[in-house]
């Protein structure tokens, strides 16, 4: 009895005991150029991103971008913070689920909101990793909306990559290309 409470112990801690997948760090720090095209005005600016994995399988992630609307004399702000879990499915590939505060500011629009995505996340080549989420986001003052995200990082060394993410909601993409320092 004490042996199968023991196996049972261990079986069941066995998922918080995996590591990211070979070649994959959710640890880094990323900046660059942010674009979102919509049905009504478009919108650029610059976006800064990073992530802390604080245990093998978790990471805490934070984004800060900043946008002016095309022809409109506005700017809005949108901040992220969240929490991910990531679970190893192969030597390259990890199953990846994430929750998002998530906070817009246009001036008079102020409002807030949440955001869930899962996926999966992995080593493609020896230099390059990519991913693909679905995703849905819901506020306050906005109605919930599903969304598919893709990105890849091209890796120029073991620290340093390009990095490029491209979001698809209804009646708006969002994309993002910039340089990353991972470690």
């Amino acid at each position: 009895m004490k042996n199968s409470v023991l196996a049972l112990s261990l079986l069941a801690l066995l998922p918080f005991a995996a590591s990211a997948a070979d070649g994959v760090s959710y640890t880094y720090v990323e900046g660059g150029y942010l674009k979102t095209n919509v049905d009504g005005p478009d919108a650029d600016g610059w976006a800064l991103k990073g992530s802390a994995a604080i245990h093998p399988n978790f990471h805490l992630f934070g984004e800060f971008d900043r946008q002016d609307v095309d022809n409109v004399n506005a700017d809005f702000d949108h901040w992220r913070a969240g929490v991910g879990y990531n679970l190893p499915v192969s030597p390259n590939a990890d199953l990846l689920a994430r929750v998002a505060y998530e906070k817009y500011d246009a001036g008079a629009f102020d409002t807030d909101g949440y955001s869930a995505e899962v996926g999966v996340q992995g080593s493609l080549l020896p230099n390059l990793n990519g991913y693909a989420l679905a995703g849905y986001e819901d506020g306050d003052d906005y109605d919930g909306d599903y969304y598919g995200r893709l990105g890849a990082q091209y890796k120029f060394t073991a620290n340093w990559s390009a990095s490029a993410d491209v979001k698809f909601a209804d009646g708006d993409t969002q994309w993002f290309v910039g340089p990353r320092l991972s470690w």
